[in-house]
């Protein structure tokens, strides 16, 4: 790049990566801003089910989500490269019904006596990061790591900065509605399980779910609010296994392999896609809050974000 910015974008998840992406291939000189490696990132830890969990507003969340759904289904193509695979699943306990409008739009979608049966993006979430950041170096997009303690540090060196720092907006914007809602997965070998499931209790902070991955079957897992800790809690890995097991009884022999554990970005009142004037000039465009649904709102939300920008 020649050294002439139009637009910084922070935050090097996968909403931070798709919104350089987007603004990148529709002209823009894009630097992309991040603490860590996407590879160290919330979002590498995710399942990675498209499916719009735990997110709000309601009235927007479809049509973002339909927007990436459709992106999905054609990197699906390719899945070695984009690490997007199509896999047959069920919802336990979901009804058509009970559902917003968007859920008209889903294809291969059927209702059996335990849920629905639907086939969705299932994400790879390591190398999805690692096509993005290729996508986005494709497009002439430049990636950096770098510590943001203000957005004026960036604002310095492009008129348009696109906050997509997730968490860091509790304290970069700031923004105290921020919180977070932890998320602990366990690996296992996979015992020749190919579909995915869920099962959500509204009345518990526990949930049970296992997606089949190239690198194991993920369990979970948990979704415990405002808990900020990190590490995996090894009573918890031992309910989560227990739960799944009593789904798939094979998992109970499975040999355990890793422990994640993630923090989900969930804001009070829903997402923000908003722009703001700076008050040394420049534009400010906020990008986060996608709580648990991050990779399932990215190209919807990237979009809309892109749009504000101009």
């Amino acid at each position: 790049m020649s050294g002439v910015t139009d637009v910084i974008v922070v935050g090097g998840g996968v909403s931070g990566l798709t919104t350089a992406v987007v603004l990148a291939e529709h002209g823009h000189r894009v630097r992309l801003w991040s603490r860590d490696a996407p590879s160290a990132t919330t979002s590498a830890v995710a399942g990675a089910l498209w499916w719009p969990y735990r997110i709000e507003p309601e009235a927007r969340v479809g049509d973002w989500s339909l927007q990436s759904l459709r992106m999905y289904e054609e990197l699906a193509a390719a899945p070695d490269e984009t690490g997007v695979r199509l896999v047959p699943g069920v919802h336990g306990g979901e009804r058509l019904a009970a559902l917003g409008s968007w859920a008209r739009s889903l294809r291969n979608v059927s209702e059996v006596g335990q849920g629905l049966r639907v086939t969705l993006p299932l994400i790879d979430m390591p190398v999805h990061l690692g096509w993005l950041q290729r996508r986005l170096a494709a497009a002439g997009g430049v990636t950096e790591r770098r510590t943001v303690r203000g957005f004026d540090e960036a604002a310095a060196e492009a008129p348009v900065v696109v906050n997509c720092t997730g968490l860091g907006a509790r304290g970069l914007v700031p923004d105290p509605g921020m919180r977070p809602v932890r998320g602990q997965l366990v690996v296992v070998e996979n015992p020749g399980i190919d579909e995915w499931y869920t099962l959500a209790d509204p009345a518990s902070s526990a949930t049970t779910y296992f997606f089949p991955q190239p690198g194991g079957l993920l369990l979970g897992g948990t979704a415990e609010t405002d808990d900020w800790r990190t590490e995996p809690d090894l009573r918890t890995a031992g309910e989560i296994v227990a739960r799944c097991a009593r789904v798939r009884p094979e998992i109970a022999g499975a040999r355990i392999t890793g422990h994640r554990v993630g923090l989900r970005p969930a804001r009070d009142g829903g997402v923000r896609i908003e722009a703001e004037e700076r008050p040394g000039g420049g534009l400010l465009v906020h990008n986060y809050g996608h709580g648990g649904a991050g990779v399932t709102v990215a190209w919807g939300c990237a979009r809309a974000a892109a749009q504000l920008v101009g």
